[in-house]
């Protein structure tokens, strides 16, 4: 850990003494590590980030709007560098029973709930750690029992640049009661080219027949590190889906885990991701049924172009008690490149003799039929192959509740494509 240190992770840290002694329980990730078997710390370690300035008067209401996303209905909350900017959020009415604001706040205020909520789910790793020392803020979501939010819950996190790297540790907690449904819709934005790292916490709890729909969108800066690590525990009957869209970021990690803690759960991970030129997308699914008669679902695709880079590594485990359960992992990619990269590693550990698993992978480029069929109708080459791709990302596109969200994201997916398109040839 004294090495780790003195190679510039220190420079994260913000809080008391006493947080950072975690810290030296943990080692540094390398490559020899299974799970960072592909994915190098070398670049992130180069920059040595220093904690977020606090920006929260950086930008105004002119300036939001031209981010936000028309005809979306919702409760709005807005975070510049990691801190919630109320000024700037619009939360509206919201039910009796449901608390959203600032966790950096209700830690402070001394909230039973959160308190006795906060850092119970999250997976012991270097970055939570880091995160836990060097918070910034965040957001705590708590509905009480049979609380239901018609609209979604809009999470903003803005990060505005400085003329030294960055680093920016939000943590949100998000804890439904028995039979509470919700969407939560996270998009990570930044509004210059300045190199910085977004280091953030999510811990979700689901109580009996919860029902908690969390749509992602991180569409970081060219230069930005990002990484996530969520954590989920699901009680009887509850149901969650989870739709990760990975399009920006120079180097992006994301780590799910989810544990089962009640009969009956349903967790459905859905993700596309697309990586062009320096790009490194990295996605990891660590699934446990540790009781029986779940049902999971993790379908990932790719589009890569250029020299892109991605990684995915997903792990179903059932273990020896938890008969009939149920579990299917599918990850696809499209390669539009011969320089493009992805290593794919989908893993089913069972200890049960009574379920029903599969999982497999594909890696493929797009059909020449298809693409002549196109273009024998006059479609140009480019825009031929943007259809092609955006045929295979809407699958998950779709996944999306809202429509405008569903177009919004096809766009962005479009521009990518037709700005890489160098590497599509």
């Amino acid at each position: 850990m004294t090495g780790m240190i003195s190679n510039g992770f220190s420079h994260w840290l913000t809080a008391a003494p006493d947080a950072h002694k975690q810290l030296f329980e943990l080692e540094l990730p390398t490559t020899k590590a299974e799970a960072w078997r592909y994915t190098s710390l070398k670049s992130l370690l180069e920059q040595n980030f220093t904690p977020a300035e606090d920006a929260a008067n950086a930008i105004q209401s002119d300036d939001l709007n031209k981010i936000l996303i028309p005809d979306l209905m919702s409760h709005r909350v807005v975070l510049i560098n990691g801190r919630y900017v109320p000024e700037l959020s619009a939360l509206g009415d919201l039910p009796t029973g449901a608390q959203i604001g600032s966790l950096r706040a209700a830690l402070a205020s001394h909230s039973e709930m959160v308190r006795s909520q906060f850092n119970q789910y999250a997976f012991n790793s270097l970055f939570t750690a880091l995160n836990t020392a060097g918070l910034n803020d965040g957001v705590a979501v708590l509905l009480n029992r049979a609380v239901v939010l018609k609209n979604p819950i809009e999470l903003i996190h803005i990060s505005i640049g400085a003329n030294q790297p960055q680093v920016a540790q939000p943590r949100h907690l998000i804890v439904l009661g028995d039979g509470a449904r919700a969407t939560l819709i996270e998009r990570y934005l930044s509004l210059d080219a300045a190199i910085y790292c977004t280091n953030a916490v999510i811990e979700i709890a689901l109580g009996r027949d919860a029902v908690f729909r969390h749509e992602r969108l991180q569409m970081e800066s060219e230069n930005a590190f990002h990484l996530t690590g969520l954590s989920l525990k699901q009680n009887a009957n509850s149901h969650y889906l989870g739709v990760n869209i990975g399009l920006g970021a120079r180097w992006s990690r994301t780590e799910l885990v989810t544990n089962f803690a009640g009969e009956h759960a349903e967790c459905d991970l859905q993700g596309l991701y697309l990586a062009g030129d320096g790009q490194l997308m990295d996605y990891h699914l660590d699934v446990t049924h540790a009781v029986p008669n779940c049902t999971s679902r993790e379908n990932f695709r790719g589009i890569l172009c250029g020299k892109g880079r991605a990684v995915f590594d997903g792990r179903v485990l059932v273990a020896k008690n938890a008969q009939k359960s149920d579990a299917a992992m599918s990850n696809n990619n499209l390669m539009l490149s011969e320089g493009a990269e992805v290593d794919t590693k989908p893993q089913l550990e069972i200890n049960a003799d009574d379920v029903k698993c599969s999982h497999g992978t594909t890696v493929g480029q797009i059909e020449p039929e298809k693409l002549f069929y196109l273009r024998s109708r006059g479609i140009s080459a480019p825009l031929a192959r943007r259809m092609l791709c955006l045929g295979f990302a809407g699958e998950i596109i779709h996944m999306l509740h809202e429509e405008v969200l569903r177009d919004y994201v096809a766009e962005h997916v479009g521009q990518r494509l037709e700005f890489s398109a160098t590497g599509l040839s």
